[in-house]
């Protein structure tokens, strides 16, 4: 029996939940035919889910996680501060 014990910083969970959801909205947008990013920004911007679809549950996904853990997401990883 190994006994060495893994550390999961609940950070890094948040954060790859969060990009997990992100990619999962952005590929049913896509498959829709929508500009994912585009949607994604209105959402993001407004509050306003009706700019995400209800395809694939992306809705249901995007909304399941505050709007400000994925600004503080989008933002860490484009300043190279990520996990």
């Amino acid at each position: 029996m190994d006994s060495d014990t893994t550390l999961y910083s609940v950070e890094e969970f948040d954060q790859a939940l969060v990009e997990a959801v992100l990619q999962e909205v952005s590929l049913a947008l896509k498959e829709k035919g929508y500009d994912s990013t585009n949607q994604i920004a209105g959402y993001l911007m407004s509050g306003d889910p009706g700019y995400i679809s209800s395809y694939r549950d992306a809705r249901k996904k995007i909304v399941s996680i505050d709007r400000n853990r994925i600004l503080e997401f989008l933002l860490k990883k484009a300043l190279g501060e990520e996990n």
